[in-house]
C-alpha cells in the first residue's frame, strides 16, 4: 500500500495534572479518535508528564489511531525552560509489549522512539510557537502559545 498522509485534528487545550496540554489527534477514520480510546489515553496521560520544574507547564500531545488496532500516545512536555521532555503510551500493539490488541489498553513500552511519521508533524510547529510566545518575549505568553495550534488539515503537505 503506498504512503498517505493521514487527516490531523485540533481539539482545545485541556489542563491535566496542573500542565496544560494542547491536543493533536491522528486517525485515517473519518470518525475520528473513538471516545473510549481518546479516554483511554488520557487517563493514562498523567504518567507521562515530568515533575514540575519552574518551566511554564504546557505539553504537547499526539494521540495517534493507526490503521490497525494500535494507539498511540505521544507526550511532549517543555522543560529546563526549552527542552522537550518525552513520554510515550501504546495500546493494541503486541509488538511494541502491549498485552492485547485493545485499543483501549495503553502500557508505557520503554522504547526510545519519539514518533512515527504521521505524529512528527506538531514537533515543528511547537518548537516555533515556544520560541515564539514563550523564549523571544521580555515576558513569556502562556496563553498565546496554548492559543497558537498547527491547523487543522492533513499530516503533511505543509510546506
Amino acid at each position: 500500500m503506498p504512503f498517505t498522509e493521514k487527516p490531523l485534528t485540533v481539539p482545545p487545550p485541556i489542563e491535566v495534572a496542573g500542565r496544560w496540554i494542547k491536543r493533536y489527534h491522528v486517525t485515517a477514520d473519518p470518525a475520528g479518535i473513538a471516545p473510549e480510546v481518546e479516554k483511554a489515553a488520557y487517563a493514562l496521560l498523567p504518567e507521562l508528564l515530568p515533575e514540575p520544574d519552574g518551566t511554564p507547564p504546557a505539553t504537547f500531545v499526539v494521540l495517534h489511531r493507526g490503521g490497525d488496532d494500535g494507539a498511540y500516545l505521544n507526550a511532549y512536555s517543555w522543560v529546563w525552560d526549552n527542552v522537550l521532555h518525552f513520554g510515550g503510551a501504546a495500546a493494541g500493539q503486541p509488538v511494541l509489549g502491549c498485552p492485547d490488541r485493545d485499543p483501549t489498553h495503553f502500557v508505557r513500552p520503554g522504547l526510545p522512539w519519539i514518533g512515527c511519521v504521521w505524529e512528527l508533524p506538531p514537533i515543528l510547529h511547537e518548537r516555533d510557537a515556544w520560541v515564539r510566545h514563550m523564549l523571544v518575549p521580555d515576558v513569556p505568553d502562556l496563553d498565546a502559545y496554548l492559543a497558537d495550534r498547527l491547523p487543522e488539515g492533513t499530516t503533511g503537505d505543509r510546506s
